[in-house]
């Protein structure tokens, strides 16, 4: 089967559709000119004193929108969530969508953006996509002024009695940079500095995205950033924000960017879009302020974790939930037929053909997803995201398929339509909601042991047998326990494209061992990072990047966008 049919790209879409002024989009939500901090006429911040008196507000229903493991064909996780936020809006609920922000990494690299696509996008999307508000470049100011500030305090006489070869706080740049990985810094003799080896992280693998995005308020953010490790002493006791005494100058440097800020879709749905950890590497959630304070705002909150259930939604439902003090009430699973056939073993190039073998074999791995969320104690809804290139026979097969292990399901083409196509989407989590099953509950204690956790999830999330250690990793856990570490969450860095270790392995691979290399204590955001596989804090781009097809014409419009 082959099919060609033009449609207009997503930057051409957005561009066509007409925005409502935000302080329109604002008093839908019963909001004034006051609450707002205006950047220009669409887009605004929440002013904190707004987020404060919101706190004793009835809080809404919190839909967390998730889906299988990523591939190159395309799930539109984004896509839906917005779908079905302007879906909700058009059944007249007083909705927000709450997203978080694209990093230029993977903007100018590969990805795409997190503005969703088609006809459910929030606008305006080139500014989101690019500098936005400013609140990446704060959080990357604000680390790389920690990283000068260490560097400073050796220079001075290292009253802290840091050990060089062990300071572990990098610096960062939004930018997938691979040349930057690791670094030497301080030569050129005794006043520029004392020589050491460093290295650079993407800003959204910096643990002050995390912070940033864990925080409650203001103050918790000092605190929080006051408990980040950069570094371990000679006598191999970690060396604190809160030792070299600069907290107050990291806090100062994100006051604005911890509030949230508010834009619309192109149905004029609002949305609050803030923050934005990778969550391959770090939890891959939207702020937990953006999140909450929707929720202040609006009878439902749909909201999204990154890539497959696996890692967002694993980090979302152990890690956010207890941060920031909520319950989601439902999940939305995203698929689509393309991207299930090519984890049942069906070639990128063949996607267009009818392959019935390989969408049952690759339907495995949406069935693992899902009942991932049903250990959690959490309804949940199906979204098949509908591409043209779909047969009525797989469709029909996938439905069977669905059916078959009473997985509700919905076809949603948001892409297409708007919220119009996801309508029925929107009802079945309405009727999910109102039959009031959610049993919410983390699948770990904290009091666990780190092992028991990360075991936790290798065998129950990820449907692996075992978990082996590294011997750096082993002295780490006895480490960690020493320092009084062991009662945090973990946060597991793994490859996005299979549910195991390793990224070739899609579908559902069985009986398989999964590495931990190395833990990262990020104390500032409250969990340990547990490092697997090959996953890097520092992406590199691609032989053909997106930057290439990027422009912008003479009156300042950009082009090739996506």
């Amino acid at each position: 089967m082959s099919v060609n049919v033009k449609f207009k790209s997503d930057i051409e879409i957005a561009q066509e559709a007409k925005m409502e002024p935000i302080i329109k989009i604002a008093a839908e939500l019963n909001l004034t000119e006051d609450d707002l901090e205006l950047y220009g006429k669409y887009k605004a911040k929440l002013s904190s004193e707004t987020i404060q008196k919101l706190q004793t507000k009835e809080s809404g229903k919190i839909i967390l929108v998730t889906a299988i493991n990523p591939t190159p064909a395309g799930e539109g996780k984004s896509t839906v969530t917005v779908g079905l936020g302007d879906a909700l809006h058009k059944l007249n609920k007083k909705v927000m969508i709450a997203l978080r922000e694209p990093s230029l990494g993977p903007t100018m690299g590969i990805k795409g953006g997190a503005t969703g696509g088609g006809y459910a996008q929030v606008l305006p999307m080139e500014d989101i996509n690019l500098h936005f508000t400013g609140d990446f470049h704060a959080i990357t100011t604000a680390n790389n002024a920690l990283a000068a500030l260490i560097d400073n305090h050796l220079q001075q006489g290292n009253e802290l009695r840091i050990d060089q070869r062990r300071i572990v706080w990098k610096r960062a740049v939004d930018l997938n940079d691979r040349a930057l990985r690791k670094v030497i810094v301080g030569l050129g003799g005794p006043v520029q500095g004392v020589p050491r080896e460093d290295g650079f992280d993407i800003t959204v693998a910096s643990e002050i995205m995390a912070v940033l995005c864990l925080a409650t308020d203001l103050q918790n953010l000092k605190q929080r950033l006051a408990n980040m490790i950069v570094a371990y002493n000679v006598d191999k006791e970690p060396v604190t924000v809160a030792d070299l005494g600069v907290e107050g100058a990291l806090t100062l440097l994100l006051k604005d960017a911890i509030k949230p800020n508010l834009v619309q879709t192109i149905e004029h749905t609002p949305a609050l879009v803030h923050g934005g950890p990778f969550a391959n590497i770090a939890h891959g959630c939207n702020s937990a302020i953006a999140t909450v304070t929707a929720s202040k705002l609006a009878d439902y909150v749909v909201t999204e974790a990154g890539f497959g259930a696996d890692l967002g939604a694993e980090k979302f439902l152990n890690i956010k939930t207890r941060a920031a003090g909520f319950k989601p009430e439902a999940v939305v699973i995203v698929a689509t037929i393309r991207a299930l056939k090519m984890h049942g073993g069906v070639a990128k190039s063949e996607l267009a053909n009818e392959s019935i073998e390989g969408l049952r074999a690759g339907f495995e791995n949406l069935r693992k997803h899902a009942e991932t969320i049903q250990s959690f104690g959490l309804p949940f809804v199906v979204a098949i995201n509908k591409f043209i290139t779909d047969t009525d026979k797989e469709v029909k097969t996938l439905l069977e398929l669905c059916e078959k292990y009473s997985l509700p399901v919905e076809l949603t083409e948001v892409w297409e339509k708007g919220g119009a196509g996801g309508i029925s989407l929107a009802q079945r989590v309405l009727e999910v909601i109102e039959k009031g099953q959610s049993n919410f509950s983390p699948l770990y204690q904290l009091a666990d042991s780190i092992e028991d956790k990360i075991t936790t999830i290798v065998q129950k999330v990820y449907g692996g047998s075992k978990v082996e250690f590294s011997s750096k990793a082993k002295k780490q856990l006895a480490d960690f326990e020493r320092f009084g570490w062991s009662n945090l969450p973990v946060c597991m860095a793994k490859t996005q494209y299979s549910l195991s270790d390793n990224p070739t392995r899609l579908g559902r691979p069985t009986d398989f061992t999964v590495t931990v290399r190395e833990l990262k204590p990020s104390i500032g955001a409250g969990f340990i990072v547990v490092l697997t596989g090959d996953v890097m804090t520092m992406p590199g781009l691609p032989k053909a990047p997106a930057a290439l097809k990027m422009d912008v014409d003479a009156d300042g419009n950009p082009i090739g966008l996506f």
